[in-house]
């Protein structure tokens, strides 16, 4: 595995792997574990959304729907230049969700010498997301990164309008990446250790393939 992990970091470069997936699939999860695996740092569009909902006192994505893409420019897109950013790669996780938003993202991305090696897909079926969310509650659990609390915690309705904002808007966007050769599909029904081998291996396999 660590003879893999060198092969993926060389081949990244300063790049960046965006990471989507319906909600609880594991994205920040397994994004987290990735980023620390390749030296690389995360940036979660969720994580940060929250944040500036909180600051701006702003409710956006608490129904469940995506925010605006004006938005999403104004306060996700800034962060591929940061200067705390400059020369290191990134783990994406879902930037750019809306159909239209991909182009916006690789184009930033390219422009701060973060280019987009590659799209993750963790997939798992939506039965098995829900069925995880059921657990997460009955065991008093919450869904979401420790200390970026959720509106969603407790309403099943809200999770499935995520579900529903995945298939219509995000699932453009991974056809997208798909015509551009960079969609990885990887196995996400599986322990959070078995899935982050899944990417690896799924990344090894994409660097090392045989060019045209």
């Amino acid at each position: 595995m660590e003879e893999k992990v060198e092969v993926i970091k060389n081949w990244l470069g300063t790049g960046s792997i965006n990471i989507f997936g319906l909600p609880m699939s594991g994205k920040d999860t397994v994004g987290t574990t990735l980023a620390e695996i390749l030296g690389a740092r995360l940036l979660s569009s969720g994580m940060i959304i929250r944040a500036m909902e909180a600051e701006t006192r702003s409710h956006y994505s608490e129904q469940g729907n995506l925010i605006p893409s004006d938005v999403f420019y104004e306060w996700v897109l800034p962060y591929f230049g940061r200067e705390d950013l400059r020369g290191l790669p990134l783990i994406l996780s879902s930037v750019g969700r809306w159909s239209g938003e991909e182009n916006a993202v690789i184009e930033n991305a390219q422009a701060y010498s973060h280019p987009i090696r590659a799209a993750v897909l963790l997939n798992i079926s939506e039965a098995d997301v829900e069925q995880r969310w059921h657990e997460a509650h009955d065991n008093g659990a919450r869904i979401g990164v420790p200390g970026e609390a959720r509106k969603d915690d407790s309403k099943i309705e809200i999770f499935k309008q995520r579900c529903e904002e995945f298939r219509l808007k995000t699932m453009p966007v991974l056809q997208h990446y798909k015509s551009l050769g960079l969609l990885l599909p990887v196995n996400a029904d599986a322990p959070r250790e078995v899935v982050v081998t899944n990417v690896i291996n799924a990344l090894y396999d994409f660097a090392t393939r045989p060019q045209a």
